[in-house]
């Protein structure tokens, strides 16, 4: 494992533990010798984890689409930065970069780029770990909403098992170095993603 994709919110979000989290993350990467990929922005969660990887003397890679490379702020002091020509081919540059994947507190897009690596993973596209860093219970309810997908019989128990869910940073990268898919096999034919 050489890179980690951390999805997460463009904004620092109401708790101070968001942004301590996103700070501890970042060194703890840089300290493991393990790169970050994530969003490209300056500002937020994502600003806070990047400089933190950074600091500690971290490889950090951003990638960010032209649309919104003056909203969120572009950040210009990562080790490279792709500026890319939509959000799709941003999702797939992270995707390509990155040997595991994970979400820190963040809206709507952190949560559906999160949820499309679980997808990918499902479908067999990539055999890499995906995880929830799971900052002050913030990701409980959804957490509780994927068990109960599991009881209403929409996911498999074994595809359940894809998602790492912890609030223990150190803990979530362990368990990374040591994971193995419970998905061997490719559902479909991923060169039409």
């Amino acid at each position: 494992m050489e890179r980690i994709c951390v999805y997460c919110g463009s904004r620092p979000g109401t708790d101070p533990a968001f942004v301590d989290a996103a700070r501890a993350f970042g060194r703890l990467l840089a300290e493991r010798d393990l790169g970050l990929v994530y969003g490209g922005g300056d500002v937020g969660l994502m600003g806070a984890v990047a400089d933190s990887a950074l600091a500690a003397g971290g490889e950090v890679i951003g990638v960010i689409p032209e649309a919104l490379f003056e909203r969120e702020v572009a950040h210009e002091g990562v080790t490279d930065l792709h500026v890319v020509d939509s959000m799709h081919t941003r999702k797939r540059r992270m995707a390509d970069l990155a040997d595991g994947f994970v979400a820190l507190p963040g809206g709507f897009g952190t949560l559906e780029e999160l949820v499309e690596m679980l997808t990918w993973a499902q479908l067999g596209f990539h055999t890499d770990p995906c995880g929830l860093l799971n900052v002050s219970g913030y990701y409980d309810g959804l957490v509780s909403f994927f068990d109960a997908q599991v009881d209403a019989g929409f996911v498999e128990p074994r595809h359940r098992e894809l998602l790492v869910v912890t609030d223990d940073p150190t803990g979530l990268l362990d368990r990374f170095a040591a994971y193995e898919s419970p998905v061997r096999e490719q559902v479909v034919d991923d060169t039409e993603l």
